[in-house]
């Protein structure tokens, strides 16, 4: 009778496992020590291109005069900056800094794209990311947010004034004051410099849920937010 031979199971021992286990774990500790810092160092990077990006919307957005902004008080984009910035520390005027997908295609009476709500899509087709600041009481800012594309941002905003020894230094929220003559100003006329320079502060929202903006909670949180995200100093020009 011709014996077969007995098949030996194939597969690691627990030893083996346990052996390999031990090898990846030594690899994994090298190479997180070795890259780690570099992919830190690339976040920053991101974060800091971000903030910068940003930044640049809101010098550039604050001093833009779009149709349907002008008033008797509001003529040119400096007008438009000077109420903004004095104005940018009330809750019902809080001013936000965000990117929402807009229609190549359709425009809207002041000019901006009209928003994309839904997602999906070609980017430079069938949206176009827009870069925007508004307030808290103009009704397409509600339409925007609908159609966000990242955060959205509060932005408090405060003049910065020469000081005696200390250089620029941060006002008092809700004056601008003439570096000329050191006094406060209302009207962007009395105002005697070409330049304002302010101080930026960028905080972050729990959420861009319409209806925390128009309720209570939103109001609640503007008076005691603290700790912003990142900060700025910018300036706008005549």
């Amino acid at each position: 009778m011709k014996i077969q031979p007995t098949s030996r199971n194939s597969g690691f021992t627990l030893l083996e496992t346990v052996i390999a286990m031990g090898v990846l774990a030594v690899l994994l500790t090298a190479f997180m020590a070795a890259f780690g810092p570099a992919m830190t160092g690339i976040r920053r990077a991101i974060n800091v291109q971000e903030a910068d990006r940003l930044a640049s919307t809101l010098e550039s957005e604050l001093a833009t005069l779009h149709s349907g902004q002008e008033s008797s008080d509001i003529k040119t984009g400096f007008d438009k900056s000077f109420y903004w910035i004095k104005q940018a520390n009330d809750s019902t005027t809080a001013l936000f800094v965000y990117q929402y997908r807009g229609d190549p295609s359709k425009r809207r009476a002041d000019s901006t794209l009209e928003p994309v709500p839904q997602t999906g899509g070609v980017p430079g087709k069938d949206y176009i990311v827009q870069p925007m600041i508004r307030r808290l009481n103009d009704a397409l800012f509600l339409k925007d947010i609908a159609a966000l594309e990242g955060p959205v941002l509060l932005v408090k905003i405060t003049q910065l004034i020469f000081s005696n020894g200390q250089g620029l230094v941060k006002g008092l929220p809700g004056d601008i004051k003439d570096p000329q003559v050191g006094t406060a100003v209302t009207k962007p006329d009395d105002y005697k410099e070409a330049v304002i320079a302010f101080y930026a502060e960028f905080y972050g929202m729990p959420t861009n849920s319409e209806t925390y903006f128009t309720g209570d909670a939103f109001k609640s949180r503007f008076k005691t937010i603290k700790y912003p995200i990142f900060t700025r100093n910018l300036a706008v020009r005549r």
